[in-house]
């Protein structure tokens, strides 16, 4: 029997498959797909994902050897520009990475860990009992696993098997246009805002609401610029074209948008939607079954909160699927993936959605924005959206523990980035003295003279305890963690 089986081959599932085999579990990966996609989707990592990935050494497998995240200078919601530079704490970040380097990158370290993928095989029944899933595939035998976890997408045909509903909102009012476009470089001024004519200039990777849309430019080095738009109440009809990108840029504009076909082999990306949904899973977890990153959680992409989502769902389960698989787990750890992880989901989506809102067009929303704008004059305000977007607002529950570290994710401290490679638990003691007792073949306690308090660390770098003496520290070790 397999310990764990993953549907889905994409970014979760493989962030996923690497975690498990951190922790000493061997998953195996299965995706629909005989050869991955070369379509362009996401346009890289905002938030603490990007931190975490730093943390397990893969932010210099994306960058150049030696490199280390660094806070943006600014970004956006809801169509505004959020200026980063002044605050005391900034915790946003971006790494402008397409979303299938990211895929190659993270199949190459599930490779080096020993994971299993096999393409073309496709999930198409389950049944499962107290001791495991028997999984079906579509023209092969079956498998059977301890547990299967569904990274398989928006359209999760796990979560549908697994009988989970997939409560939300679905909206259809609106179209948007997305494509790859080559433009006159005389009109690309030196920080990279396009000037259209009869407009003005369009800042580069902001997102322009004009009374009939919304319009982005975005020129990501090394790559054909990308435009995207958005329109509401506009017919759900017509085909998906170069020509229907521009006519939708040239309607937001007001203007003749002075957009060409992009030029070269490809793969260049035109894509049409319509509508959108905002929908989260009544359950992460039906039994042995769980569901991971979209299969979990849709929203509408609108500040690139996905990745940072799902990627982190990956962490936050993976070492609590090891430690029950291995027998390593106290009671009720698993069923915390979803206590602590559906509460970020409805954050994401009540800010999406609320970016959307603000994005429209009409006289109601621009007064809303008007007001909007000058909350975001306040440093508190940007400060406040800023560890929203990230994530750095996340604090999870840590029973009895207290402290001001407590529940939140560990802050860069000397040689934790090292430290961290490996997912095990840390017990960070500034004074050589602290004991893990029972926990010591499970928790790595590790002298940092630099420390004011001593940290307890869940392998997701979440801080489970701190303090200056060994005051509930056997607790907050029992309560994450089973005694060798």
């Amino acid at each position: 029997m397999i310990d764990v089986v993953i549907a889905g081959a994409g970014p979760n599932g493989l962030m996923l498959a690497c975690e498990l085999a951190l922790a000493g579990v061997r998953p195996v990966v299965l995706e629909r797909l005989a050869e991955p996609v070369d379509e362009q989707r996401a346009n890289g990592l905002v938030g603490q994902v990007i931190r975490m990935l730093d943390r397990r050494g893969l932010y210099e497998r994306l960058t150049e050897p030696g490199a280390v995240p660094e806070p943006a200078p600014g970004f956006v919601f809801g169509a505004f520009p959020l200026a980063l530079r002044d605050l005391p704490d900034n915790s946003l970040y971006i790494l402008p990475v397409p979303q299938r380097r990211i895929e190659k990158m993270l199949a190459e370290r599930a490779a080096e860990l020993g994971v299993e993928v096999r393409r073309g095989h496709e999930v198409t029944g389950l049944t499962q009992d107290e001791h495991g899933v028997r999984i079906g595939i579509r023209d092969r035998e079956p498998v059977e696993a301890a547990f299967l976890v569904g990274a398989d997408g928006g359209h999760s045909t796990v979560r549908g098997l697994a009988g989970i509903d997939f409560p939300g909102i679905t909206s259809d009012d609106s179209v948007s246009h997305s494509g790859h476009v080559r433009v006159d470089p005389e009109l690309v001024g030196e920080d990279g805002g396009l000037t259209v004519p009869g407009f003005g200039v369009v800042p580069p990777f902001q997102h322009l609401r004009t009374e009939n849309g919304l319009f982005t430019w975005a020129p990501f080095p090394g790559d054909d610029p990308k435009v995207s738009t958005a329109e509401w109440n506009q017919p759900a009809e017509g085909e998906n074209s170069f020509d229907a990108l521009r006519a939708s840029a040239s309607r937001v504009l007001g203007v003749d948008a002075p957009l060409a076909p992009p030029a070269g082999p490809g793969p260049h990306l035109i894509r049409r939607l319509f509508g959108g949904n905002t929908r989260i899973a009544a359950r992460y977890r039906a039994g042995r079954v769980l569901l991971l990153g979209d299969a979990a959680h849709v929203h509408s992409a609108i500040g690139g909160p996905g990745l940072n989502m799902g990627l982190q769902d990956a962490v936050n389960l993976g070492w609590k699927l090891a430690a029950e698989v291995r027998g390593h787990a106290p009671e009720g750890l698993l069923d915390t993936y979803e206590s602590e992880r559906s509460p970020v989901a409805r954050r994401v989506a009540m800010h999406t959605q609320a970016q959307s809102l603000l994005t429209r067009p009409g006289g109601d929303v621009t007064a809303l924005r008007e007001l909007f704008g000058e909350l975001l004059d306040q440093p508190s305000t940007r400060q406040h959206i800023a560890d929203l977007l990230s994530g750095a607002d996340v604090a999870y529950e840590m029973g009895a523990a207290t402290g001001p570290l407590v529940g939140r994710w560990a802050p860069d401290l000397p040689g934790l980035r090292e430290l961290t490679r490996t997912a095990r638990p840390l017990l960070l003691d500034p004074t050589g003295a602290l004991d893990a007792g029972r926990w010591s073949r499970r928790v790595d306690t590790v002298t940092v003279p630099e420390l004011d308090t001593a940290l307890l660390l869940r392998p997701d770098c979440y801080v489970a305890w701190q303090g200056g003496t060994d005051a509930g520290l056997h607790e907050a070790l029992g309560a994450w963690f089973k005694a060798a």
